[in-house]
Order: C-alpha cells, then sequence, then structure tokens
C-alpha cells in the first residue's frame, strides 16, 4: 500500500546541498522534507574540504564555534609537488574571513553536524532509507516524489521538488532535462594509508611523469586519490596489486612496507570523474541545485562549496514564495540566474587544469 503525506517542498539527496538548503527552508519557516536514500551518511566518497567561504556561513548563521569543536585539520597554504620540486599553490591565511583556511573534515561530520541543528526547526523532516524514484506530474508542472522506503511506496505532494541527489541524479535523469556533458580525462582510485606520527606528507599534490597523486589528512589515516587516465581502471588493475602498490609507495614518498596496508582490490575504490551543466536547471515545479544541476571535477575540492553556495541561493530567493504558496517558474530561474555564473566560470576553469 502506498503512504502519501504533504510537503511545501520536497528535497532527494541528502549531500551538502540538499541538507543545507533543507535547514534553511526549516529556519525560515517552510515546510521541507529531505530523502536520503541511505541509513547515515558515513561514506568514503565524499569530498573533505570546506572552505573558507563556507566556514563564513557557519559564522554568519551563529554556528561556528560548535562546528569547529568537531574534528578537522586546518589547512593554511596548498602545495603541489612536481617531481622533486615543492611550489605553493594557494594561501589563505591573508583572507578577510573568520578562518582564513581551508577544515579537512569528513563529511559525514559535517551532514550530521546540518541534521543535528535542522532537528531544532518545526518544519525540518529527514527521512533516511528513503530512495526518491520519479517525479509526479499534472498538467505539465511537478507536484511531487514518488520514492522507496523500507515500509513500502511514498507519495510526497510538494509546490516544489528539489533534485540534490548528486552526479548520478534519478530526478535528473526522469525530468527530461537537457544536460552538456563536457567530458573529463580522468578517474580516481580512492582509497587509504596508516597515517603516523612522524609523517612529513600534507594535504597536497603531487605530479610526476604525468600521474597525479593526492593526500588528504585525517587525522589518522590518509585519504589517498590515485588520479588515472578516463576508463583505465581495469588496465591498472591488470598490472596486479603489487605494481599498484609500488606505484603508491613511489608518489606518496612512503616505503613500500606502508602500502602493505592496502589489502586488496577490495580497499581500492573507482570514483568516475564525469564534468556536466544542465541547460536549464528547472521546469515547472521541479529545480535541481549542486552535483545534479553540474557535476564538478574534483580538482580543487570545491564541490561541496558551490553546493552549498547553491542552497543559499536557492533558500534567499525561495523560502518567501514557499512560505506563503506563491513560488513560480520566475523564481526557479533566478536561482539558475543567481549560480549559472560562478558555476560556468569554476567549471572552465577545472577543465583548463
Amino acid at each position: 500500500m502506498t503512504t502519501a503525506l504533504k510537503t511545501q517542498c520536497c528535497i532527494a539527496g541528502g549531500g551538502p546541498a540538499g541538507l543545507m538548503l533543507c535547514v534553511l527552508l526549516a529556519r525560515a519557516g517552510v515546510q521541507v522534507t529531505v530523502l536520503e536514500k541511505h541509513a547515515d551518511f558515513l561514506r568514503d566518497f565524499r569530498g573533505d574540504t570546506i572552505h573558507p567561504s563556507t566556514l563564513e556561513l557557519m559564522h554568519e548563521l551563529g554556528w561556528l564555534d560548535d562546528f569547529l569543536t568537531l574534528p578537522h585539520e586546518k589547512v593554511t597554504q596548498l602545495a603541489a609537488q612536481f617531481g622533486e620540486e615543492v611550489l605553493k599553490i594557494a594561501d589563505f591565511s591573508h583572507l578577510p574571513v573568520h578562518c582564513p583556511f581551508i577544515a579537512m573534515m569528513p563529511q559525514w561530520d559535517f551532514l550530521n553536524f546540518l541534521a543535528q541543528r535542522g532537528r531544532r526547526y518545526a518544519g525540518f523532516d529527514l527521512r533516511l532509507k528513503t530512495s526518491a524514484q520519479s517525479l509526479i506530474e499534472e498538467a505539465g508542472r511537478v507536484v511531487g516524489v514518488r520514492a522507496n522506503t523500507d515500509d513500502g511506496p511514498l507519495d510526497i505532494s510538494a509546490d516544489l521538488v528539489v533534485a540534490a541527489d548528486g552526479r548520478h541524479s534519478t530526478l535528473r535523469a526522469v525530468s527530461g532535462l537537457s544536460v552538456d556533458d563536457f567530458g573529463a580525462p580522468m578517474d580516481v582510485l580512492w582509497f587509504r594509508l596508516p597515517r603516523e606520527a612522524d609523517d612529513t606528507l600534507g594535504t597536497m599534490g603531487r605530479f610526476d611523469a604525468g600521474r597525479i597523486f593526492v593526500t588528504l589528512n585525517r587525522g589518522d589515516y590518509w585519504q589517498c586519490a590515485f588520479v588515472i587516465p578516463k576508463g583505465a581502471d581495469a588496465a591498472v588493475r591488470a598490472l596486479g596489486l603489487d605494481a599498484f602498490r609500488d606505484d603508491v609507495a613511489q608518489l606518496a614518498r612512503l616505503p613500500r612496507a606502508r602500502a602493505q596496508a592496502i589489502g586488496s582490490w577490495d580497499d581500492v575504490k573507482l570514483l568516475t570523474v564525469q564534468v556536466d551543466r544542465l541547460k536549464q536547471w528547472w521546469k515547472p515545479g521541479f529545480l535541481c541545485i549542486g552535483d545534479a544541476a553540474h557535476a564538478m571535477s574534483p580538482i580543487g575540492g570545491v564541490g561541496i562549496n558551490l553546493a552549498v553556495q547553491d542552497a543559499v541561493a536557492a533558500a534567499n530567493i525561495l523560502a518567501e514564495p514557499l512560505r506563503l504558496g506563491q513560488a513560480a517558474d520566475s523564481h526557479l530561474a533566478a536561482v539558475q540566474k543567481r549560480r549559472d555564473w560562478p558555476t560556468r566560470v569554476t567549471q572552465q576553469l577545472q577543465l583548463t587544469l
């Protein structure tokens, strides 16, 4: 039997874009439901880089002090190593903000923090293990979402449906909106290495003979990204795990024994990189934000922050119309107009790099 409920705004996807938008709308007095298909936020394939702009938002919301009690590493500079040459490529320490640094924080902690804040508001409704499947449309307008739950199908009627369900967005796929795919020449192999107290590694990228290796400090371990040519995953694995460990040890400048922590290929996950953007982010009753509107490359670690900025723009433009029951196509177009230029510029920079 299908269960039904009604809300003012239904958001598919409990990532940075979806959760931030849900919290901000609920804070403004809107009834909003966010659907997250997983049982929790504990996944490794999510970015860790909380940029100064997002930290400034936390300050503006009055959340910064509590936010910074979560485990994180402060990165004031970014470096890249080309062969044996180390170059500083970014310095945040002089930015005129409250936090002139990047906070390297596991994304599950960031999302749990947002969910905790959201539960303070009566209109906030987070539904875990609830997977958006299709759009409900009437007379050419989206009027709701059909979802699956452990208890069976769920139909949610809403004045506005927002797809924030990532680069493989189910709702974007069924919406019929047209997308420009710009391609990306790389994929990423994602794994962990143990971190020791005397390690001199930092959060940085290494460029060596056409290969890129990135290390992210997660406290007691390194989250590592080994960049490979697009579609080369099978060829890398065919060379064998020992050859892969040798490459990792060489690129990370670590003893070969440390790479033995990669116990099997099951410890190495493939992250498929894509860069694309919807021509139009919306249609009547429906809006895409975050990676659902514009999949970003991992270059620069800007994905979270672009998604959060989408959510802020959407909340600022849509909160009052949604609360009054007057959300119109012009409001959805205004969200895209506000966010389209910074998205285009960032993606072009990523593609150039």
